[in-house]
């Protein structure tokens, strides 16, 4: 931990120096909340995000807040380690050219429905999960924009590694907004004393509407690990259409974005991580880099005051708009070109995704020994982004 804040109502323990404005204010509103309990987490990533800064973890009694899990509900990251020590640039540019023919991206669906198999199990009535189920059966196994991406990786351990980012797609975000509506309405209706504003509109837990929203983000949790599998699934098969022979070692699989009851500080609290990973003693978790900088395989440490939290990631140090108006395309596609990584930064409207964006993953891994220990160093050989 780098420090701790203590004017406002509860603490605020923060794993990085360099904490934008934006995001203290944040995380200074999480911390004045009447319902947050013992104090607010903010992991060494951290950035502003929306109502909660991208990196916090919140500990709430007897409520839930739609915005502090986010529109991305279980986005998170998948690992696979591979029997393969080396892959050739052949390979590895004929695998990358399967896995674009298997696995749709961005905006891109598949044009038929899957099997419904592969979809989590619908059991009882839902709102917007029965209202989305039909259009969801084209959106499993697809990766989805923004920061999402699938990448060919060499680790320390000598191993060839696949990693997959990505979650629940139109789910999620369908499902924040319209509860993050209700919320809204219901804290009108009630004369909530937590200002409009902090965009931290909440729902309790023991209300019809909290239950509901409990019950339909579980589903998105499930239905983003059934998207992670079944992409995971699909890049193992081109691996095998190039390689074969080619063995893989069970899913390595962790999310971040969701809410969960847990026991912290002797009580029941809804702990919610937005862009924060689990980091219980010995769990094994996931933390990747920007394009073109190294990945890690790391356990968890358990320790309490990040309520065994660890960061998701590198973070943003630019915005999208900001990196696509500062950073030079040129030195951006270079610093990648030097490592000879097969890539996806082509033009300017990729730099919001390029090396330059991220704060340097080394420092932010530094700043979080007391949450996770490293396994492996993962150093990027091909990537293809949302």
């Amino acid at each position: 931990m780098k420090k701790v804040i203590s004017t406002e109502r509860i603490p605020i323990k923060l794993w990085l120096d360099d904490i934008e404005e934006g995001a203290l204010e944040q995380a200074r509103h999480l911390a004045n909340l009447p319902f947050a309990v013992h104090h607010v987490a903010i992991m060494a990533d951290s950035h502003e995000g929306y109502g909660m800064p991208i990196g916090g973890v919140l500990a709430t009694e007897n409520v839930i807040i739609p915005n502090a899990v986010g529109v991305d509900i279980g986005c998170g990251m998948c690992a696979v380690k591979t029997s393969l020590t080396e892959i050739d640039q052949a390979s590895l540019k004929k695998i990358m050219g399967e896995i674009r023919k298997l696995v749709p991206v961005g905006f891109d669906h598949h044009k038929e429905k899957q099997d419904e198999s592969l979809m989590p199990k619908v059991e009882g009535r839902y709102e917007i999960v029965d209202r989305e189920y039909q259009a969801a059966l084209k959106q499993i196994g697809t990766l989805g924009g923004g920061n999402h991406f699938i990448e060919i990786q060499k680790g320390s351990d000598g191993h060839i590694w696949i990693m997959v980012h990505s979650g629940s797609r139109n789910f999620g975000l369908k499902i924040a907004e319209h509860y993050n509506k209700e919320a809204v309405e219901l804290n009108n209706r009630i004369f909530s004393i937590v200002p409009k504003k902090w965009d931290l509109a909440h729902l309790p837990t023991d209300s019809k509407e909290g239950q509901m929203y409990i019950r339909e983000m579980q589903y998105c949790v499930n239905f983003a690990y059934a998207n992670r599998k079944l992409m995971t699934d699909r890049i193992m098969s081109a691996f095998l259409d190039v390689l074969p022979g080619v063995t893989f070692e069970p899913m390595i699989n962790i999310a971040h974005n969701y809410a969960l009851l847990e026991n912290h500080f002797g009580k029941n609290v809804w702990v919610h991580r937005k862009g924060a990973t689990l980091a219980t003693r010995n769990t094994i978790g996931i933390i990747p880099g920007s394009q073109g900088s190294k990945s890690y395989i790391v356990r968890g440490k358990g320790n309490r005051d990040s309520f065994q939290s660890c960061s998701h990631g590198a973070g943003r140090k630019l915005g999208r708009r900001q990196a696509r108006r500062t950073l030079n395309l040129e030195e951006e596609k270079l610093k990648l070109d030097k490592q000879g990584i097969i890539h996806t930064v082509r033009g300017v409207k990729d730099l919001d995704e390029a090396t330059g964006a991220y704060k340097d993953i080394g420092i932010v891994l530094a700043n979080q020994e007391d949450l996770v220990e490293i396994l492996v160093e993962l150093s990027p050989l091909a990537v293809i982004k949302g």
